[in-house]
């Protein structure tokens, strides 16, 4: 996939004032240095021994971090902050990172954030702005959802919004949200360069469900887990306790199931897991049903986490979409509890269900110390990418590095569990689940 995508970054232009954060030059002394941008990683970890081949600077990604020289005279800098979407667990600690980079590492004393998403630019929503600074965000890390606030859509009205930059002399935004608020990023950047202003974009991607294409992970999906694994541990408790008992949980993933698998990776305690990626049947010899009734009959409970997403495909009758382009679902877990008892009903066997629903609990936590190291680092990097004048960029883990991303190459698609990869075959060893429930024609 490397070789099929273009991963130079854009810059304003060339950076020629000296940074105001003193680093060293030299490698080995034992002080940390800047990162130059003839460094750079590799998409894939993957290599075939003996396999011989050229790399391109196009196919390479840009190391992040602070460079010697940078393009903005940080006592000009009038830097704007915003948070869109959905919430997820980190994006405080994101803010707070953004801020203090800006003003204890460059000088920077003007920092504006945006309130409830791109409708804070629109000026018929009125919301007003927030002036930022590190005492205003000195706590905001320890509080769950967004200080400036979240909402859906705005994302289309890309004159109006870069209309707003204008008035407020914006010099940097840096935009923390999903896909499709990045696809709105790149679009207001277009619109940027249409003007000929020098104004630097930067994206922090924000997804609970860890769908984002290429990098490692996303910022917020650590604390999800931690947080379902306490549902299903309660759910658990739940089933043994009761006649044929069985806990139903559902967890948020909407294209992907990675917020499932690790659950039932960190628990021990999930028998199925259900997920978009890995179609099944629920009826017949080998749909789910027939192997939920013979683990409560082998066991007399079971746990069952189920990603929002999955089913979808046979619920949905009507598509619509919410005001940030996302397809509105059909709620799985009910559907689920309904046709677990229907079934169980039919067989005159007694169950005890217990369907627990935790979604927005999982979104809205705080950050937990591995989310809010990743939170602090990734605002961090966004800065030193700003200040640097690069635009039209993601900051994101490749490899266990922190790299500069294209915005263009991170929203082609969603990244998915594999249904073929250790990550899935490992879930399927930890459950014990088929690895198919799926009815075969002609097969008994």
């Amino acid at each position: 996939m490397d070789k099929e995508m273009d991963f130079t970054i854009e810059e304003l232009g060339n950076a020629t004032v000296p940074s105001p954060i003193e680093m060293s030059k030299t490698q080995g002394d034992k002080a940390a240095n800047y990162v130059t941008d003839d460094r750079f990683v590799r998409l894939s970890s993957f290599i075939v021994p003996g396999e011989q081949s050229s790399v391109t600077r196009s196919q390479v990604l840009e190391r992040a971090g602070p460079r010697e020289n940078i393009f903005f005279t940080p006592a000009h800098v009038h830097a704007g902050i915003v948070s869109c979407g959905g919430l997820c667990p980190g994006i405080n600690d994101v803010i707070r990172s953004i801020v203090r980079c800006l003003w204890t590492r460059y000088g920077v004393h003007r920092i504006t954030g945006i309130r409830y998403g791109y409708l804070g630019f629109l000026p018929e929503y009125q919301y007003g702005v927030r002036q930022l600074d590190p005492d205003v965000v000195d706590d905001i890390h320890k509080i769950g959802g967004t200080f400036l606030g979240s909402a859906r859509g705005g994302g289309r009205e890309v004159e109006k919004i870069v209309d707003t930059m204008e008035k407020l002399n914006f010099n940097m935004l840096f935009v923390i949200g999903g896909d499709g608020t990045q696809r709105g990023t790149l679009d207001i950047a277009e619109e940027v360069d249409k003007r000929k202003l020098k104004i630097s974009l930067i994206g922090i991607p924000k997804t609970v469900d860890n769908d984002f294409a290429l990098i490692d992970r996303s910022f917020g999906f650590s604390t999800a887990v931690a947080k379902a694994v306490e549902v299903v541990t309660a759910a658990h408790v739940e089933a043994v306790s009761a006649i044929n008992g069985i806990g139903l949980v559902k967890v948020m993933g909407r294209d992907s199931g990675f917020i499932a698998a690790h659950t039932a990776l960190a628990s021990h305690e999930v028998n199925f897991v259900l997920i978009p990626e890995v179609p099944f049947n629920l009826e017949g010899y080998n749909g789910f049903l027939t192997h939920l009734e013979e683990r409560i009959r082998k066991r007399n409970h079971a746990v069952i986490v189920v990603a929002e997403g999955a089913m979808q495909d046979q619920l949905l009758t009507d598509k619509k979409f919410d005001a940030g382009g996302n397809l509105k679902m059909a709620d799985v877990g009910i559907y689920l509890r309904s046709r677990i008892l229907k079934h169980f009903e039919e067989k005159k066997m007694e169950i005890n269900l217990k369907y627990i629903d935790p979604s927005y609990a999982l979104r809205s936590a705080p950050a937990n110390p591995d989310d809010s190291v990743y939170c602090e680092r990734l605002g961090n990097a966004a800065v030193h990418a700003a200040m640097a004048g690069k635009t039209k960029t993601i900051i994101g883990l490749v490899n266990n590095r922190f790299v500069h991303l294209p915005i263009k190459s991170v929203i082609t698609h969603r990244n998915k569990v594999n249904p073929e990869s250790s990550l899935w075959r490992d879930t399927i060893d930890a459950t014990h689940q088929p690895q198919l429930m799926v009815n075969r024609f002609g097969a008994h």
